[in-house]
């Protein structure tokens, strides 16, 4: 991985373009995650049931990372029950449970109960590479995020705009909810209105079908990168500031006498 700590956003994501496939080439090629992707390919097709999947520790792990469910993988029974439940009873589990990411996988999967909670799909050779696919697509960005978190941002963005058709998907995910309202100049405080409230208020920025358009992305994104990396300067400057005043009381306890010191902020 390409260190990304320190940079600016718009260096970090340049960067990242620049060398993607080679860095993907790499998280595949890496000891690591080219077991996980062997085993996976070797024993994914003989996994008929949402039982065999959750029971085969290796697999079950390598699923829920691609599908970005690495924080719910403790709860390996309740994914069991959501892979067996109806998606046409409005009652079943993954219809009443809110996360956007568990009915992506419940529909992936496909353990029908009509077909007696057997999936057809991991004897599909273009489902399985999908699958390895996004694994190593979603490595690449939780790194880029832990390097540098505005960069991760939007390559998370990038991934789920395809899919984005309204506002409500928008606030489901963190990532793209924050990225929206920093592009477009609204203030995180939005958040404590309700989902209503807050939709009628992009739709006055933005028209969400142009999210669609990658040159209207890029401008977002252009936007995002820049008012990150001006706020996060303004972080340092302050940190600077707070910096000097501290060190100037510490020579004062010391003995030296303490000596007012005028500060600009702003040509820190």
């Amino acid at each position: 991985m390409i260190p990304l700590a320190g940079m600016s956003t718009q260096l970090a994501l340049r960067l990242v373009d620049s060398t993607r496939d080679a860095q993907l080439d790499l998280i595949k090629s890496s000891a690591e995650h080219s077991r996980a992707i062997d085993a996976f390919r070797d024993r994914i097709a003989d996994v008929k049931t949402a039982e065999q999947l959750t029971e085969d520790r290796e697999l079950y792990v390598f699923v829920m990372k691609a599908y970005d469910l690495e924080d719910q993988i403790f709860g390996k029974a309740m994914i069991r029950k959501m892979l067996e439940s109806d998606i046409d009873d409005r009652k079943a589990l993954v219809n009443r449970l809110t996360d956007p990411r568990l009915r992506e996988l419940h529909q992936s999967m496909d353990f029908a109960p009509g077909k007696d909670g057997v999936s057809g799909n991991t004897d599909s050779f273009i489902w399985r590479e999908m699958v390895v696919r996004r694994y190593v697509e979603r490595q690449f960005i939780n790194r880029t995020a832990d390097e540098n978190a505005g960069a991760g941002v939007v390559l998370e963005v990038r991934k789920r705009a395809p899919e984005i058709t309204s506002w409500f998907d928008v606030l489901k995910n963190r990532d793209v909810s924050s990225f929206m309202r920093r592009a477009l100049g609204l203030p995180d405080e939005m958040v404590q209105l309700d989902l209503d409230r807050q939709v009628e208020v992009f739709k006055t920025k933005f028209d969400i079908e142009k999210l669609k358009d990658p040159a209207e992305l890029e401008k977002l994104e252009r936007k995002y990168a820049a008012l990150t990396d001006a706020l996060d300067n303004q972080a340092v400057a302050s940190s600077a500031a707070v910096t000097l005043m501290q060190g100037a009381v510490a020579a004062g306890a010391g003995g030296a006498g303490f000596v007012p010191m005028t500060i600009d902020i702003s040509a820190i």
